[in-house]
């Protein structure tokens, strides 16, 4: 209930009017059954935008941080998180990410949309990383399709480390559906999993417009930390045209 209070009463409507989002391919969702919505993710802002142009809800796994928080914010947080359907997520660990497929495949098998963003994190500098392979396990464990989206804009308004937002337009960018069923019996094959996430990387590269990077972003971060450190003014994370 607090979810739609939240979406066209609340928050909706303030998101609405501080970005005057540009909507583009919202037909490419699924007016019912289960999918996965795959996107970049360059802004927290990107957890709010996302669900309230949406026509259906949608659940997003959650790094679990988010509700562990010390003090009256961390729990007010946590509150909030909770209270719009998103999902904790524990990162750490070998089980890790086994235990974030398993919480998605709860929500497909529901018939709903899931909300993921492959890169497992924002991105620090605006560039698009190499993807996780979880969605890939997703999509062919409950054999559903993925829809791309690629969030444009976010990263210039509020980008990691500025808590409120400045004022100005996104565009927020479906793709159409991509089925992998064709390689739905080949879902523990891990060379099937790594091209089933870099085609999906590749389609929101596309339609975000961003620089990909072959790397996993906390790598990438943590290289050029290093770089910085050393006094080593090169790029240790170059892009590449495509995954």
């Amino acid at each position: 209930m607090f979810y739609y209070v939240l979406k066209y009463v609340l928050l909706g409507p303030l998101l609405r009017l501080l970005f005057r989002p540009r909507i583009e391919g919202l037909e490419n969702v699924p007016d019912e059954g289960a999918a996965i919505i795959a996107g970049n993710h360059l802004s927290f802002s990107d957890h709010f935008l996302m669900p309230a142009i949406l026509r259906r809800r949608i659940t997003f796994l959650a790094k679990a941080e988010y509700f562990t928080g010390p003090g009256l914010k961390g729990r007010l947080t946590a509150a909030f998180f909770r209270s719009v359907g998103q999902i904790p997520v524990d990162r750490s660990g070998r089980g890790a990410g086994q235990a974030a497929v398993e919480e998605g495949l709860r929500v497909l098998r529901r018939g709903e949309l899931l909300g993921i963003y492959p890169e497992g994190t924002r991105s620090h500098d605006g560039r698009l990383y190499r993807g996780r392979v979880g969605v890939a396990s997703m999509a062919l464990r409950a054999r559903v399709p993925v829809v791309p989206c690629a969030m444009v804009g976010t990263f210039e308004l509020q980008p990691p480390g500025r808590v409120l937002p400045k004022i100005g337009r996104v565009t927020i960018r479906f793709g159409e559906p991509l089925d992998f069923s064709r390689f739905a019996d080949q879902h523990g094959e891990r060379t099937v999993l790594r091209a089933v996430t870099d085609e999906i990387m590749y389609t929101i590269m596309n339609l975000s417009g961003q620089e990909y990077v072959d790397l996993y972003a906390p790598d990438a971060k943590a290289a050029q930390a290093k770089a910085r450190r050393s006094g080593d003014d090169a790029d240790p994370a170059p892009g590449n045209a495509a995954p």
